[in-house]
């Protein structure tokens, strides 16, 4: 049986956002092509999410035997890592990632992204780290300058409810108490 997209393509459950790069693409490093991006945090405790990832990425590494050289080598890098452990290269993860699985997602083309009704969001303050939203995901074969892997091609994306902004950011409205004409007399004497 051919494996086809659809046995590759995953819709998470509700998701925590991370480094959203969704409305400008960004390069990680100088030299390096420029593409839209976030970091998915899929909660441990969503073992549907997980389960539909795990047989995506072997359905991936499935269809990729041509790109592996005719077999699947027994050191491939995948996409997805524990947030309770370290990073592939080295450290360990920030505290947001605690309890959940990490798997970052990428793509040349920007993603469609929509809210719960699935309005287009057009407001990129709107889509942030720390948001929650569901993502559609595509794992696919690499074989690059040596390197063979399954990556995560990000598709689109649809926010389902705000979050506390990762990285210490605050919205205006939880900062500030709305100032009537009639009570600013005398706030900045």
């Amino acid at each position: 049986m051919a494996i086809t997209n659809k046995d590759t393509k995953v819709v998470t459950g509700k998701v925590r956002l991370s480094y959203c790069n969704l409305f400008q693409p960004r390069a990680v490093e100088d030299g390096q092509e420029a593409k839209y991006s976030c970091t998915i945090l899929v909660p441990k405790s969503d073992k549907v999410t997980i389960q539909k990832i795990k047989a995506a990425i072997e359905a991936a590494k499935q269809a990729g035997t041509t790109v592996f050289g005719g077999k699947i080598p027994p050191n491939l890098k995948i996409p997805i890592h524990d947030g309770d452990g370290e990073k592939p290269n080295g450290g360990e993860y920030g505290e947001e990632c605690k309890g959940h699985y990490v798997i970052n997602a990428s793509s040349k083309q920007k993603p469609g992204i929509v809210d719960k009704n699935l309005n287009e969001i057009i407001d990129s303050t709107e889509v942030y780290s720390g948001c929650y939203a569901r993502v559609s995901i595509n794992f696919y074969a690499f074989n690059k300058s040596g390197n063979k892997g399954i990556a995560c091609g990000l598709n689109n994306v649809q926010k389902l409810a705000d979050g506390d902004y990762l990285g210490g950011r605050s919205r205006p409205e939880d900062d500030f108490d709305p100032i009537y004409d009639d009570e600013d007399d005398g706030l900045l004497d």
